[in-house]
């Protein structure tokens, strides 16, 4: 059976257990219990949450675990020299060493993270970047695996991080039906963004969100103003100033930026020919859409689908 330690500091935020949900389950999906699952702190006693819910734990002691995570908080978690001091002997013990969201922070802090890949929530991810100038930081991920470290996004990339984890042990067969058991995606891969183009735009009316989401359904069609126009029942001229008004982009670079989106899953995916894809979302040619792939990420499409197939 696999010890797993999950770490807490005051101020935890209770979204990062989720991740253990992952580890309860695989162990009623496997012939036998897999995991042991224990939740310490560096003192042990209850621990307050960043809502105020305080959650029993235990001290930190001598024993072994083949699983640390160290679990974030709504802002960098607030390091001590004990604290500290358990991540670095992790590192020389344990299988794998894991943050979820601002835990990163613990392993930068302890040193662990210098020279290596890793991400955390895009809010807080210029502090880190600032603070630890070492981290090769890529603030686009769900997830990362970098030899035994494993850093999530926010909190909820934390479910992620345990499917691939289970993956890893037990096999997908697994991890798919524990996904499933969750009612969440088998596993978003590592290399997906953390960001969505419709979230970013966040348009006020119900016309500009219809237009949208039209968009959206429709990305190999042309999709031009007129179009997008009648289906905010506004003129041509109307929409497009009320568009900038409420999203801070023109209606052309929106849809652009939802080729984009669309395009860069299926090349994650890995399933499809570059052709394919620009055809089904709207470029019409890989020229097109690797320009728009360029100006968006500063890499081609070909060097997303590697880093795709690197963290899968």
């Amino acid at each position: 059976m696999q010890n797993i330690a999950f770490v807490v500091a005051p101020d935890f935020q209770v979204m990062s257990f989720a991740a253990l949900s992952v580890f309860e389950v695989a162990n009623t999906q496997s012939a036998e219990p897999h995991y042991n699952v224990r939740v310490l702190s560096e003192t042990g006693g209850s621990v307050r949450s960043s809502i105020g819910m305080p959650i029993e734990t235990e001290p930190f002691d001598d024993r072994v675990y083949d699983t640390v995570i160290f679990g974030g908080a709504a802002g960098p978690v607030r390091t001590t020299p004990a604290l500290l001091d358990f991540a670095r002997d992790a590192m020389k013990t344990s299988r794998r060493v894991a943050s979820i969201c601002t835990g990163a922070f613990v392993l930068a802090d302890a040193g662990i993270l210098d020279g290596r890949r890793a991400t955390t929530h895009w809010g807080m991810a210029r502090d880190l970047q600032t603070r630890f100038p070492k981290v090769k930081l890529d603030d686009d991920r769900i997830f990362v695996v970098d030899g035994q470290v494993w850093t999530s996004a926010g909190a909820s990339a934390g479910i992620d991080l345990a499917l691939g984890m289970v993956e890893n042990d037990l096999g997908a067969d697994v991890a798919r039906m524990v996904a499933k058991n969750l009612v969440v995606y088998h596993r978003r891969a590592g290399g997906q963004s953390q960001y969505s183009a419709l979230l970013e735009l966040d348009p006020k009316s119900d016309r500009i969100q219809s237009a949208l989401s039209y968009a959206k359904q429709n990305l190999k069609n042309g999709l031009s103003v007129e179009q997008l126009a009648e289906v905010a029942h506004l003129s041509p001229r109307q929409f497009s100033r009320t568009f900038r008004a409420e999203t801070g982009q023109s209606p052309a670079k929106a849809v652009e930026n939802l080729r984009v989106e669309a395009a860069r899953l299926m090349m994650e995916g890995g399933r499809h020919s570059i052709d394919v894809v620009a055809n089904e979302t709207g470029f019409a040619d890989r020229g097109r859409m690797r320009r728009a792939f360029l100006r968006a990420f500063g890499q081609p499409p070909q060097a997303i689908r590697r880093t795709g197939r690197a963290d899968v």
